[in-house]
């Protein structure tokens, strides 16, 4: 401890942010559930997310924490989850990482990795899902399943708002092309999806992809090792402010998802 001190005093104010970005990873205190929430220039909306998503928490039997991953943003995303760290004064903690690798994957996969919780999982900053959707998680978790995720198609599922019809074709595309590899589930790409350590470490280590193709990568590699996953319908709200662009991103996703297809039996 005393020479991390003694050396941070002669770094420079770029490796000062980067060790206490660090600091924030390895003194995570353990908890029952870790929520990991990606974030990429989301200083507007994080805000409301973590209040909600704190308020939320702190009502629930288990404790928690949430970890905000900063994944490169260029606006103040950091410094107002600090801001917003300190204003709830410690009732759910909150930290932030930063990942200097782009794309949600690599994002999600720094935080999941770098805590110690029986329970981890991650949802997107626009709240699509519903925050009572981790109650029912939790119970399967603690009862057993390896990974609980959330789906706009399983049966009972309801769209509160309508997907932008680009989205929609192409959503209904990706899930063509990715039947064969996972099977059995109605909704790879859901931003919801948590997780029991032990079989999320299993699984993890065998998954190469950090893109669009990571929700998928890792979901096969769980059934590969014969992890149960149940897939909850919810009643999910396409965000408004979503930065998925349908054209750029759809490509990158089918390209990901075909680079998989042949990396995998």
């Amino acid at each position: 401890m005393v020479p991390l001190q003694s050396h941070s005093m002669h770094i420079g104010r770029r490796g000062g942010l980067q060790a206490r970005r660090h600091s924030e990873t390895w003194r995570r205190s353990r908890v029952d559930l870790e929520v990991i929430i990606p974030a990429y220039n989301e200083a507007a909306r994080i805000p409301g997310t973590l209040r909600q998503t704190a308020d939320f928490l702190a009502t629930q039997p288990w404790s928690s924490r949430i970890v905000v991953v900063d994944n490169g943003s260029v606006d103040e995303t950091a410094a107002v989850v600090r801001r917003i760290s300190r204003e709830k004064g410690g009732m759910v903690p909150i930290s932030v990482v930063g990942c200097s690798r782009r794309g949600k994957g690599a994002a999600v996969r720094r935080g999941l990795l770098s805590g110690t919780s029986r329970f981890t999982g991650f949802f997107d900053a626009d709240l699509a899902t519903p925050l009572e959707t981790l109650t029912e998680t939790m119970s399967h978790l603690s009862n057993g399943a390896a990974a609980v995720i959330a789906s706009r198609h399983a049966p009972g599922s309801t769209f509160v708002r309508p997907q932008h019809i680009g989205r929609r074709m192409g959503g209904t595309a990706f899930r063509v092309l990715t039947r064969s590899k996972v099977k059995g589930i109605q909704d790879t790409q859901c931003g919801f999806k948590f997780f029991e350590r032990d079989a999320l470490t299993a699984a993890m280590v065998q998954c190469r992809s950090t893109g669009f193709a990571f929700d998928v990568e890792l979901l096969l590699r769980l059934q590969d090792n014969d992890a149960s996953i149940i897939e909850l319908p919810v009643a999910w709200t396409d965000g408004a402010e979503s930065t998925f662009r349908p054209f750029q991103d759809g490509v990158a996703s089918f390209a990901s998802v075909l680079q998989l297809q042949k990396a995998t039996p």
